[in-house]
């Protein structure tokens, strides 16, 4: 700013003086505002002044900034020492000159120092993890299988997790054990096997990958087989065995019905030649009294079938009608 707009300054300052409001709002030593202005609209042409002025200038503005430097470096220094642990979570501590500290951080709120200290979280709690696969079994056929792996850390093992596979170890670890106990597993089966008898299959992977976690200290709970399909070769071969064992089942079971059907044929046949035996027995027993007595049943059983039978009309015995149905019946 040269001489002249500074006194261009001066003066709008001056003016505005004039406002008790204005005057209100400034702290001066000199009992004249308009006096004060006075000499510094006077010294304003001298450079030592202009100088001095720019010079308070620098000095607020550096101060101002060192405030907020200092304020930036405290906040950063808080972010970085105060940390939050939630439920379900551990917190692994790498100390510079302690390598790792033992204990684990449980949670709440802690404290580490900058730089010094450096503080890494880990979820123990059951993650499912999915793995896919391609390999060949036993009969030399191509199976592809998605897997599902519930795991997690063993939490008094998670600074030796840390030294030894890092903040990753599960890409690291089960990736690789899953791959193989996989494909060792499949190729010591028969697609027909992976078929029918999966749960026992699927048992065996199950104990070896929790024996092969186990020792690089993680936990595996369970193991699940969410997909598994061959090549369309292979399924239309399933598909005809299937549709040729339900034909087999099919003819053994008309088989056995004819089977049946035979021996009821007999024993029916055997029934009545014994029924046949005892009539004649009887007859020769007690005469044609056996046989009336069997008619008389058979009438008493026809009349009451016909009594429940509403289609049927009584005629009275003496009637014309029953004359000619008489006569037709003799005819």
């Amino acid at each position: 700013m040269d001489a002249r707009s500074f006194r261009d300054f001066l003066k709008k300052i001056a003016q505005k003086a004039a406002f008790p409001s204005f005057r209100e709002k400034i702290v001066m030593d000199s009992p004249s505002f308009r006096e004060f202005l006075k000499k510094i609209t006077q010294n304003a042409a001298s450079p030592s002044f202009r100088e001095e002025i720019v010079r308070q200038a620098a000095f607020n503005i550096g101060f101002k900034l060192g405030y907020a430097g200092v304020g930036l470096v405290f906040a950063v220094l808080e972010s970085s020492s105060i940390f939050e642990v939630d439920g379900g979570l551990r917190v692994v501590i790498y100390d510079r000159y302690r390598v790792v500290i033992g204990e684990t951080v449980r949670e709440g709120t802690h404290f580490v120092v900058p730089w010094l200290q450096r503080h890494t979280i880990f979820d123990i709690r059951y993650t499912p993890r999915t793995f896919y696969i391609v390999t060949h079994t036993k009969d030399l056929l191509w199976v592809h299988l998605i897997v599902r792996v519930l795991s997690r850390p063993e939490v008094c093992q998670l600074s030796r997790i840390y030294q030894t596979l890092g903040p990753m170890y599960d890409e690291k670890v089960l990736s690789s054990i899953e791959d193989d106990v996989m494909k060792t597993v499949v190729a010591e089966s028969k697609a027909d096997e992976l078929v029918i008898d999966t749960l026992r299959v699927l048992a065996f992977i199950g104990e070896k990958l929790i024996s092969r976690a186990k020792n690089f200290n993680i936990v595996i709970d369970n193991v699940a087989i969410i997909h598994m399909s061959f090549g369309n070769e292979f399924e239309n071969a399933v598909e005809g065995k299937l549709v040729e064992k339900q034909e087999v089942e099919r003819s053994k079971s008309l088989v056995a019905k004819a089977e049946e059907e035979k021996r009821a044929t007999i024993i029916w046949a055997q029934g009545e030649s014994e029924c046949a035996k005892l009539i004649s027995d009887a007859i020769s027993a007690y005469g044609m009294d056996f046989v009336e007595l069997k008619g008389i049943e058979v009438l008493k059983e026809i009349s009451s079938t016909l009594s429940k039978n509403f289609n049927v009309t009584y005629l009275p015995k003496e009637s014309n009608i029953s004359l000619e149905l008489k006569l037709k019946l003799d005819k």
